[in-house]
């Protein structure tokens, strides 16, 4: 099931990663173990911010995608499930406007 992860990045550890030339070696690793379909960085709420559309085909796959950013980088992950225009036809929405109006 394809989903988007948005992670958090707090100022620290980042600031000192950064400073001791850390940071994008790490981030490389990351990306290159949960293999995005894509990857963006971005600022979120005034921090660093990165929104990565990945495949999770079981829930316990979850911790794979977000332990590296929470163990290394002390990020906050948030995940919601991507739906295509194909997955909004096959929803049923007219019967459930139906049903439920």
């Amino acid at each position: 099931m394809k989903m988007l992860l948005t992670v958090d990045f707090p100022l620290e550890p980042f600031n000192s990663l950064v400073r001791n030339g850390k940071a994008g070696e790490i981030i490389g690793r990351i990306l290159e173990s949960i293999k995005p379909e894509t990857a963006y960085f971005t600022e979120q709420d005034g921090k660093r911010g990165g929104i990565f559309v990945i495949d999770v085909k079981t829930p316990s796959e979850v911790p794979f995608f977000a332990e590296p950013f929470f163990l290394n980088f002390q990020a906050t992950c948030k995940f919601r499930i991507l739906m295509s225009p194909e997955d909004l036809q096959k929803a049923g929405l007219e019967e459930l406007g139906k049903k439920w109006a």
